[in-house]
């Protein structure tokens, strides 16, 4: 184990890390499951934030429950695409973080989330961090303390 000299440690801010708005793909509250499922298939995505005409973030949607929708008993029901909204099964009770949060703040809410929403007070939909955004930070710090203690 490497002994090194205990400095303070600053933590970068969620604006900082976080991916913008206007580069993830999302759908909105009224769209059908047909779009949002077209929207995760191209973006390659297995989940997207759901925001309202008002672009603030609602929720979140993802491949999973879309087909967990559309499984029938004894097939998919593929025509329930565009009857569906995406704010009828849309997972609503998700975390979310501010601009002004920690890195730290990001990290606990990642650990059972691949990303998590960045939203302002009023909730306009700012941005997301990544789980492999918080982890590069992490080993960046790592490998930089390490060479200190060298």
């Amino acid at each position: 184990m490497v002994s090194a000299e205990k400095e303070k440690l600053e933590l970068p801010l969620v604006s900082e890390l976080m991916i913008p708005s206007e580069k993830v793909a999302h759908v909105q509250v009224g769209n059908p499951l047909e779009h949002a499922l077209l929207v995760l298939v191209k973006s390659g995505y297995s989940a997207v934030p759901v925001l309202d005409p008002n672009y603030k973030f609602r929720g979140i949607i993802s491949k999973t429950k879309i087909l967990e929708e559309t499984l029938g008993i004894e097939q998919f029901e593929l025509n329930r695409l565009s009857e569906i909204q995406v704010s009828e099964i849309m997972e609503k009770n998700t975390p979310c973080l501010k601009k002004d949060d920690h890195m730290i703040d990001a990290l606990h809410k990642l650990i059972d989330h691949p990303f998590v929403c960045v939203a302002a007070d009023n909730g306009e939909f700012d941005g997301i961090v990544t789980r492999r955004t918080i982890l590069k930070q992490f080993s960046k710090h790592y490998h930089e303390t390490l060479k200190r203690a060298y």
